[in-house]
């Protein structure tokens, strides 16, 4: 039987008297509404939403359905992935009731690989890379979500049968699928595949535990079957794949020439297309399924109804840069079993649609508060989530002979002792020569028969795995029938046919030219032969012969060298992997993977503390752009914790200590991408500096990282003796289509404010596709001279009012907030429940008795917390409403050929109940049904046959001194008697 607590009736009038929960026996009384929702949300209040359904950047969705039937809640959940990239945690789960209002309960996972690229090691980062579109599915009872990575060994499938609290169990493919779509095929067993593709849509089938790839099926359709139509065109990517009546359908962004982005529909009797059809024929119809304000990518999410067949909405993103790839919620409209999106097609931005889905006041309330970004005070009381507790295997460290590092590798490296120590690569004639480069000798290589043909010598055993060499030689040629100009490369051989060109000169007929190089051997190449020789570009034996003096020519070479360098590789460490004993909120995500020995919210209670681990080295380059841009120093830095960014304007707010900075150190508050600006502290010298500084567009590939990040002229100020200081920086992605300008504040006493430096911008997307996502706000300390300095963040505030607004600040929301919440009553709550909301009554307290509250964050970050735990308490008052415990049932018999109704009445509860029914053909009271016995009535309908139809039941009963009514309907069916 549901366990039931009343509520006491002062404690019930008191929450009435300021409306915060119905009455015990009425639905419909007003909650507590806070004046503002959701950061993120576009929820409107009154029961609608606008275009987009949120303000941030949500690329990739993919949303699965947990039918109440399916779940412990009794009601339909909505849960959500997204593309986070290189950002840790990674792959959250995001979570809604309504499909509008969302927030993140989980992660995939605290980090996707322990690589040197995810954690920003050894000159290695991931920008652009990692984790990209997902797909999550609920399935028999199980979640799933499978994704891509560009950077990490291709595709990963997680499972879990607890998606809000449970670890991921990961399998690898070992291969890459663009951008899958993972399907059961429930009208066939279940058998399970996963879609993907660029330009064409292919698909795999998995085994039954989803570990193997079990079958191939290429190319079930591509654009070119469907050339010629005019809302075919690039990328025809991103498939998801639905099962809706007697039809497969597969969702389809493309982007035809001179069009924007839109989505395509794809239907087919047959899943797997021509791979199923006679002759192979291509079974898939296409149609255009939206077409406006490029909102593309995505697909379909089933809204159930009651007794009616279900709806579908549309869930598709578009570019809306700065702030990101923003996700709208469309409802579908099927004609003749093709669905379209919006209102004839058009789904306009800023566009209002009717919330698909009706909650309850309390529940609406609930829901509107919740946000995917969040205001912080870093009291590590966010709950322990199993990613945290992700464990790693540390693979071992190279085995390295330390004794051939930093020395000459190369023997008579000058040649001073003849040809000693070389031979001959290919077939040629070693001679010594006295024309060197540098020292008395040289040699000469005559008599080439192939452009492999050159000096060599064997360096197996003094090559290595996981070390650094530095290679480099001199090299000249005089033939006069020669080019003017000749390539000479060195090539590492290893066995009898593995080569690798390491360095290469073009020289210039009669000069010394320096050949010269970096290089690693892959971990992979065996070493048991290894050999590093001269050479010239190669062509065929027959075409070099034709021309000995343009392929074939005498050269001289001098002054080799090769050099492994000392080891300064940083390994991974359990330590920097391990749980550290801090839990942020959920909203926070790190710059790729953290080093957890190097950040805390236990060092200093009620602050978050980021440690130098290292000092920035400006090597780093962009592994995914072929130009290999270097990263700015703020790039660089490991451990710049942040979160996503929402419009149209945004202020974030935070309190920083920089007494244990050391020189050469920067921390600060950034609002970044690949371009940023930042207001930080900078200490030279002893002194401590605070200042502006701005990165825009055009982006040199090599870069003074200094220069880049110098302050703005006219932007700083010497902080003298203060240590403590105040940043606010102001977000405006309204003023100026696809740009974010930003003002930033500082206060030395979180009262007086005073801008910092000009209004700045613009940040705008970079195409280049290294911060391929929404810029985002963080916090931030590295190190330019000596790791080991501390700088200590005491809270992180947001609100969506500017300074620049001229919005007056008073402390009204925070003091009703809290008049609401001190009419409530202790006894009434689940212990769990009111300890949490006593921890924000006392902050809202706190914050409000300090009466220094000089900025709408201030107020918003304590009141908001407490609004958030009084809505929860309102659900639970609901969740936990008296409620009579009864059944009923009906139906009708055959009695001297006329029909009889009779309708039983179980009384379930533990109190006696009395019982009203109504009938078609009259009522009757029970007047009382004693707990756990029944009561029978009968009525005589005087008629040979009766219709199918519904008796209605009231039941009531005193519970927790309040007289308690429940209604129930029994239905019964048609009974002829004649």
């Amino acid at each position: 039987m549901k366990t039931r607590r009343a509520l006491s009736m002062v404690t019930a009038t008191a929450l009435l008297a300021v409306g915060l929960v119905a009455g015990a026996n009425t639905a419909t009384a007003e909650v507590y509404t806070p004046p503002d929702g959701s950061y993120t949300s576009t929820d409107s209040g009154d029961g609608t939403y606008t275009v987009p359904v949120l303000n941030s950047d949500v690329p990739d969705v993919s949303v699965t359905l947990v039918p109440a039937t399916e779940n412990d809640e009794g009601r339909d959940i909505y849960y959500m992935i997204s593309t986070t990239m290189h950002l840790s945690p990674g792959a959250p789960i995001m979570k809604s009731y309504d499909m509008v209002n969302w927030e993140t309960v989980n992660y995939v996972y605290d980090r996707i690989s322990i690589s040197d690229a995810s954690s920003l090691r050894n000159g290695k980062e991931s920008y652009g890379q990692g984790q990209w579109a997902s797909s999550i599915r609920f399935h028999d009872g199980k979640f799933y979500v499978l994704f891509n990575t560009n950077n990490l060994g291709g595709a990963y499938l997680y499972t879990t049968d607890d998606i809000d609290n449970g670890s991921w169990d990961k399998t690898a493919y070992g291969r890459g699928f663009h951008d899958p779509s993972l399907f059961f095929d429930d009208a066939n067993g279940g058998t399970p595949y996963i879609f993907y593709g660029s330009g064409a849509t292919s698909a795999v089938q998995l085994s039954e535990d989803l570990t193997q790839i079990v079958a191939e099926f290429p190319n079930i359709f591509t654009s070119g079957d469907y050339a010629g139509q005019p809302y075919i065109g690039g990328l025809f990517e991103g498939a998801q794949v639905y099962k809706i009546g007697d039809y497969y359908y597969i969702f389809i962004i493309t982007w035809p020439s001179g069009q924007g982005r839109q989505e395509v529909v794809f239907r087919s009797p047959h899943l797997l297309g021509r791979h199923q059809a006679p002759g192979g024929a291509n079974t898939y119809e296409a149609r255009s399924a939206l077409n406006s304000n490029g909102f593309a990518q995505g697909g379909l999410v089933e809204i159930t109804r009651e007794g009616a067949a279900s709806d579908w909405y549309g869930f598709f993103f578009r570019d809306t840069y700065p702030i990101g790839r923003i996700p709208a919620l469309i409802p579908a409209v099927w004609t003749d079993g093709w669905p379209t999106f919006g209102v004839n097609g058009s789904v306009p931005y800023g566009g209002s649609f009717d919330k698909p889905i009706e909650l309850t006041d309390a529940q609406e309330a609930l829901e509107r508060q919740k946000s995917i970004v969040a205001s912080d005070d870093f009291d590590n009381d966010a709950p322990h989530k199993a990613w945290m507790d992700e464990e790693w295997a540390i693979p071992n460290a190279p085995d390295i002979d330390e004794s051939l590092l930093g020395v000459e590798l190369f023997a008579n490296p000058g040649f001073e002792s003849g040809t000693a120590s070389w031979i001959v690569n290919d077939s040629a004639t070693l001679i010594s020569t006295s024309g060197s480069h540098g020292g008395a000798g040289a040699v000469q290589v005559t008599g080439r028969t192939t452009t492999g043909s050159g000096a060599a010598q064997d360096l197996t055993g003094k090559v290595q795995h996981g070390v650094t060499y530095d290679l480099s030689a001199w090299v000249k040629y005089d033939n006069a029938a020669s080019p003017a100009t000749k390539q000479f490369i060195m090539t590492a051989r290893y066995g009898s046919s593995t080569y690798t060109n390491l360095a290469n000169v073009t020289a210039t007929k009669g000069q010394w030219a320096k050949i010269s190089g970096i290089f690693t051997v892959p971990d992979t190449q065996a070493l048991a032969s290894t050999r590093i020789f001269f050479e010239t570009p190669w062509t065929s034996n027959a075409s070099a012969q034709a021309a000995p003096d343009t392929h074939l020519m005498d050269f001289t070479i001098d002054d080799v060298s090769l050099k492994g360098r000392p080891i300064s590789t940083e390994a991974p460490s359990p330590d920097e992997i391990a749980f550290n004993g801090s839990r942020l909120d959920a909203a926070w995500e790190w710059n790729h993977a953290p080093d957890n020995r190097y950040w805390s919210l236990t060092d200093r209670e009620g602050w978050l503390s980021l440690t130098t681990g290292k000092v920035v080295t400006g090597t780093y380059q962009f592994a995914k752009l072929s130009t290999k841009d270097e990263l700015t120093w703020l790039e660089e830095a490991r451990n710049t914790l942040s979160q996503r960014t929402f419009g149209p304007t945004q202020s974030a707010e935070t309190k920083i200590d920089v007494t244990d900075m050391k020189d050469g150190d920067v921390a600060g508050l950034a609002t970044y991408g690949r371009s940023f600006a930042y207001a930080g502290v900078k200490k030279v010298a002893g002194e401590y500096t605070l200042g502006l500084v701005y990165r825009g567009q055009p982006f040199a590939a090599a870069i003074d990282q200094a220069a880049v990040e110098s302050f703005v002229p006219g932007s700083t100020v010497s902080l003298g003796a203060n240590r403590v200081v105040h940043l606010k920086a102001d977000l405006d992605f309204a003023s100026t289509s696809g740009q974010l300008w930003i003002r930033y504040y500082y206060s030395l006493d979180g009262r007086q404010w005073t801008q910092l430096g000009q209004r700045t911008g613009p940040l705008t997307m970079d195409w280049s596709l290294s911060h391929f996502m929404g810029y985002r706000v963080g916090l931030f300390n590295y190190a330019t001279q000596s790791a080991g300095g501390t700088v200590d963040f005491d809270y992180y505030s947001l609100s969506k009012v500017l300074t620049a607004d001229d919005v007056p600040v008073t402390s009204e929301r925070l003091d009703s907030a809290i008049e609401v919440a001190e009419v409530l009553e202790e006894a009434d709550y689940p212990a769990e429940a009111w300890a949490g909301f006593e921890s924000a009554l006392d902050k809202a307290r706190s914050a409000a008795a300090a009466q220094a509250l000089s900025t709408h964050n201030q107020v918003e970050a304590p009141a908001r917390a407490l609004e958030r735990q009084i809505a929860e308490l309102a659900v639970l008052v609901e969740d936990a409403a008296p409620a009579v415990e009864f059944s009923a049932t009906a139906s009708a018999r055959c009695v001297a050929g006329k029909s009889v109704l009779t309708v039983k009445v179980t009384n379930e509860d533990d109190v006696a109940i009395a019982s009203s029914i109504s009938t078609a053909y009259g009522s009757k009271t029970v007047a009382s049904i004693a707990a756990g016995k029944s009561a029978t009535s009968v009525f005589t309908t005087r008629v040979a046959s009766t219709p199918a139809g519904t008796a209605e039941v009231v039941a009531s009963a005193r519970i927790g001194g309040e007289t308690v009514e429940q209604v129930v309907e029994a239905e019964y069916a048609a009974q002829p008697c004649g």
